[in-house]
């Protein structure tokens, strides 16, 4: 747990270095609540992902087949990671497909958003690969989402902006 940890934070140091290189000014960060209006100079308060996995290799084939990524593989804590891509000059953050003990694939957690070009398209993939639809293509007022149980039993979501 402790090394997960230490990733969370290196992530959000480098985030908060790249926040810091790109302001005029340094950011003025205090312990108390902050105001909605002094939070512009923050980095996003979420820094990185972990999503529990049973069978790491049939993950990583069926994000691969569905999003086409590839994955850098790890052993942190005793627990296997396939790391999602990460770009330190990119906007947004990564995360890892994550097995161990401790991780209980489920759909009734946390909900992460997967940005895709084309909707059907991803949704048609990840059917293809074994994927149950949760919640079909829908008009949110600023994109298109979607819901889908990837192959080890997560609930996923799919956004994409309008073309």
């Amino acid at each position: 747990m402790k090394t997960t940890f230490s990733i969370l934070i290196a992530f959000g140091v480098v985030l908060f270095a790249q926040i810091l290189t790109s302001c005029s000014e340094t950011p003025k960060i205090s312990t108390t609540l902050l105001a909605p209006d002094t939070m512009e100079n923050l980095p996003n308060p979420v820094v990185y992902f972990e999503i529990p996995v049973t069978d790491i290799e049939r993950a990583k084939q069926f994000y691969k087949a569905v999003f086409n990524f590839s994955f850098d593989k790890e052993k942190i804590d005793n627990n296997e990671m396939a790391l999602f891509p990460f770009h330190e000059k990119a906007t947004g953050i990564s995360g890892a497909l994550a097995k161990g003990e401790i991780y209980k694939p489920t759909i009734e957690g946390v909900l992460i958003y997967f940005n895709t070009p084309n909707i059907d398209e991803t949704l048609k993939r990840a059917t293809m690969h074994g994927a149950k639809v949760l919640y079909p293509k829908t008009d949110n007022g600023i994109g298109f989402v979607a819901e889908f149980q990837d192959s080890e039993g997560n609930r996923i979501a799919l956004f994409q902006v309008y073309n």
